[in-house]
Order: structure tokens, then sequence, then C-alpha cells
């Protein structure tokens, strides 16, 4: 290789972050963990270079992947560097599943190493007798215990080996697995070109620099945290760790703190909005930003976040996109909408973030659709931030990038001002009498009556129509609402045909990434006979 080959093409990873940070801001403290240490910016380095030298002793070799089971603490944020500084990807598991699910994530990924906190060890008891890879089970203990032969004294005396940056800049720096809640989990595999560019993805779209002090409210495990393992620690930022969301804890870690970032799920919004009211309210001293994925925030919540003065905004992304692929970047002039007029906007999916090259929505022949709002297709994306494949799967990731774009799944329309609006993942698209209805569009109108706290919409067999649409609502606490004041509020609001049949109260069930599982709600509306009101009767 040429010298000047050497000088002006050096491989992208995020383990530069780490370095650059370590480099300028050694002293100063980068992770404040959920026990209360204090840890700078050097001793992360450290603990990470220790992290990858026992790797190394353990003949890990480039591209071997190392689980690692714990919850938004230390050893899973250095983590982040020591695995891929030692060559290998991280596989960061899920705190929610069964052992079952445990035995088959890490023999599809055919983990060489795991690393357990001591409060999921139960989950994994005796795995490496039924996963053949495994070569070593290291137990992180509690840290008010001695910790023998533990992942303490494993790290602790470890020799420190430097993190090496990868030669290709598309070796595999993680694996990701999705729920599969329709068939096996599939390993999303990122490079470290694509984590590096993601991260800073993440830095320009929420505005994060060295002042930004972020509170770990959404798992680490979930996108590798949405890239904001890396993506603080690129500017200096301090990580606040928090092992279980705790509403009262979260609001007080936020003041006490002066937090200024946040992410999570919409759920965890709404619980922080239901503690702040009943604490008679709470206001912050600084401006905090909460940036929320997948469903749109409430009316409700967005009212009560910004009188804490908490701003929120929301972004789009999945796991094949390193998380946050799109934001709804709020524009001046939202700020003169009445709340349901800016509930309503917010709820759109927005524009693709700084990161990523481009995306479309398209019809079947893959044509653009018309920017009316009123035009369905399916959001397709192009970016240095799309995965890699899925691992060991390349027959699902042919399909994945069908004409060499990756295929979402969701249908959306494009508005007038160019921002993108999901209506729909295309297998939930409710076909009621010849009628397309968009199961998200009724969800949000149910969503902005002020009692209903989460709501999804799913269809029923139907011997008339062939389908009709039936939601199922979990209210606010303290909220009473009835299935007659939903229903004349929804046809108050909708075409009549998209008003569902009937409205049934209850906890949503949830995969364990906090999903609603749609195949369950599904199954349970066609257990009940067919009555009530007619979907069709008052359609014109």
């Amino acid at each position: 290789m040429a010298l000047n080959d050497v000088a002006n093409d050096v491989p992208l990873s995020p383990l530069s972050f780490l370095h650059r940070t370590a480099d300028i801001s050694g002293d100063d403290i980068g992770v404040i963990t959920d026990g209360g240490d204090r840890v700078s910016w050097s001793r992360l380095l450290d603990r990470a270079q220790r992290l990858a030298g026992r790797l190394s002793e353990l003949g890990l070799e480039p591209g071997d992947r190392v689980a690692v089971l714990a919850p938004n603490d230390l050893p899973l944020l250095e983590a982040h560097y020591g695995v891929p500084g030692a060559g290998c990807a991280l596989v960061a598991l899920n705190t929610r599943l069964s052992p079952q699910e445990y035995e088959l994530v890490l023999r599809l990924a055919g983990a060489k190493a795991l690393i357990v906190d001591h409060s999921l060890a139960a989950q994994v008891a005796d795995i490496a007798t039924r996963v053949p890879t495994l070569r070593a089970v290291v137990a992180i203990g509690p840290d008010d215990e001695p910790d023998p032969d533990g992942y303490t004294d494993w790290l602790d005396t470890a020799r420190p080996m430097p993190l090496r940056l990868p030669g290709d800049e598309r070796q595999p720096l993680a694996v990701n697995f999705t729920s599969g809640t329709t068939g096996k989990p599939k390993g999303v595999v990122y490079t470290h070109r694509g984590g590096y560019l993601n991260a800073l993805g993440q830095v320009a779209s929420v505005g994060l620099n060295a002042d930004s002090r972020y509170l770990w409210t959404l798992p680490m495990f979930h996108c590798n945290g949405w890239c904001y393992t890396w993506a603080v620690t690129a500017v200096g930022g301090q990580h606040v760790a928090l092992r279980k969301v705790d509403p009262p804890r979260v609001l007080d870690l936020v003041r006490d703190h002066a937090i200024t970032h946040m992410c999570g799920a919409p759920v965890v919004l709404d619980s922080l909005s239901e503690e702040s009211r009943s604490r008679g309210g709470t206001e912050f001293a600084q401006s905090v930003l909460y940036a929320v994925g997948g469903a749109a925030p409430s009316p409700t919540a967005i009212a009560e976040m910004s009188r804490m003065g908490v701003e929120i905004v929301h972004l789009y992304g999945m796991t094949e996109t390193y998380g946050p692929a799109m934001m709804c970047v709020p524009r001046p002039e939202w700020r003169q909408y009445e709340l349901p007029r800016l509930a309503k906007t917010m709820a759109r999916q927005g524009v693709r973030t700084l990161n990523v090259e481009s995306v479309r929505v398209v019809t079947a022949d893959f044509d653009d659709v018309p920017a009316d709002g009123t035009t369905l297709g399916e959001l397709v994306i192009r970016s240095n931030t799309v995965m890699s494949h899925y691992l060991d799967d390349p027959d699902a990731t042919a399909a994945a990038f069908t004409g060499g774009w990756l295929h979402t799944g969701d249908v959306a329309v494009r508005h007038a001002d160019g921002y993108v609006e999901i209506r729909d993942r295309l297998k939930d698209v409710i076909i009621s009498g010849g009628e397309n209805i968009s199961s998200i569009e009724v969800e949000n109108v149910l969503l902005e009556h002020a009692a209903v706290a989460e709501a999804a919409v799913v269809a029923r067999p139907h011997g008339k129509w062939g389908e009709v649409p039936v939601a199922f609502v979990r209210s606010h606490d303290g909220h009473d609402v009835t299935e007659t004041e939903l229903v004349e509020w929804l046809r108050a609001r909708l075409a009549h045909f998209k008003v569902p049949r009937e409205v049934r109260f209850g906890s949503l069930p949830k995969t364990s990434t906090g999903k609603v599982r749609k195949a369950v709600l599904r199954e349970a509306a066609r257990s009940r006979p067919e009555g009530g009101r007619d979907a069709h009767a008052s359609a014109t």
C-alpha cells in the first residue's frame, strides 16, 4: 500500500471516539453508574482494553461473537468498546427473553463467550452445556458484594490490550437480533463503518455536545442504544446509567444530574407524564430533549412534557437501519399550532437524518408516489447506515435488498412539505369492503382522546365485508372511557367505514422489545362471534 493510502484512508470505527475523548478529556467523568460510581474517560478506556485483553486470551478471533446479557450499566457500555476492540462482534442480548429464547439466540449467534449480570443469571443457568460454541460464561456480581472469580476480578486482573481498529471498516461490529414475532429471530449485522456514521448522525440530529448529559432510559441492547453508546462518547458528553426505568427515579435523576437528553418508547414518555401529574407538576431548570421512537407521542404527553420543559422529537428507524433513520424535524411555524394539530404534525416520521442518503415511498412498480399525503407506497431506504446482512441468512438478505434498496415493509405517504408519514405495516392494512383502512391512522385518532394511553387496531374476518377493524385500548390510570364514547369520537373524525366494529379494553400484549403483538390481537379478535354495529352501515 502506498504511503498516501495510509495517510488518507483510515477505517471508520466508533472505537476512535473513545480514543479521542480519553486523549483530550481523560480525567473528566464520562459515566455515572447506577450505583453512583463516577468513571473517567481514561478509566473507561482502561476497562475496555482489559476486556479486549481477556477476550484475546480466550483465543477469540476477528468476527467471533461475544454476547452480553446485562442491564444499562458500566459493563454493557464498556463492552461496546472492548468487544469490537478485540476484533469480535458484540451481541447485546435483550434482557426480557425466556431461557429458551436465550438458548436459541446464542445458538444462532454462535457466541464464543457470554457475560451475564447477576440479576439475569438464572435465565441462562447451565447455558454452556446447551450451546456448544460457548468457551466462557462470566458472571457480573452485585456492586456491594465480593466478586471472586467473577467479572470484576476477571477484568481487573487482565492485561490491557490496545483497542484494535479494524483492517476493514466493513468488519462486523455488532449483531442485533430481531424479536422474531413471525418466525425465528434474524441476526442483523452492523459494521464499524455503519456504527461510526450513524453515531455521528445522532450527534447532529439531537445536538449532542460536550455539555450534554444523557440518561439511559433506552435499553442499550436495542440497536446498541440507537448508537448513543458511541454518539455520547464521540462528543465527550456524559453517560448516566440506569439499570431499570422507574419513573420517579427518572425525574429525580433528570433534576439532580441536569440531564439534557433521553431516548425511549412512548410507554416511557407516558409513564413520566403520569408521574409528573401525580407530583402536581414538575419543571426542570434546564432544557431537555426526549427522542421518542415507535408510535407517535400522544397530545396528553406532549402537553405535560412541554410544561415540564421537555421538547419531544419523533424518530423512525428499525434494527436494520442501526436505529433512527428519519426524524420529524420541528419547523418554526409549528410553534403556533394548537395542540391537536401539533400532535398530528409530530406524528409523522419526517425526513431522513443527516447520515441517510435516500428515502423513497414507492409503488409496486418502484415509481415514487406523488407528494399528496394520500397515495400509499412502501418506504424504502438506501444508506451507508443500512445493515450489512442478516447473519447466515442469504435468502432473507436478498429479499430485504430487492432492487438495491432496503424494503422496510412499512406503508407510507409523502406530504407536500416532503415529510413522510407511515400509515401501516404492509401486513397490517385492513381491507374492508374493498376499502383500505390504515390501522395506524385509526390508532392515532384514538390516541388523541385524553383517556387513551395505548391503542392497537387489527382486522377481524367478516362474512360480508371481508374484514372489519377491531380496536384494543389501554386507558390512562384514573380515566374512565366507554366503548360508545370512543366510537362516537372516531365517527366524528374518520370515514365511518374506518371506525372499529368494537373496542376492547385492557393491557396490550408486547414483544420483548416493547412492540405490540398484533398477531396475538388478531387471534383474540377472531375469538368473539360477530355482532354489534355494521362497519359500513353509515359509510356515506
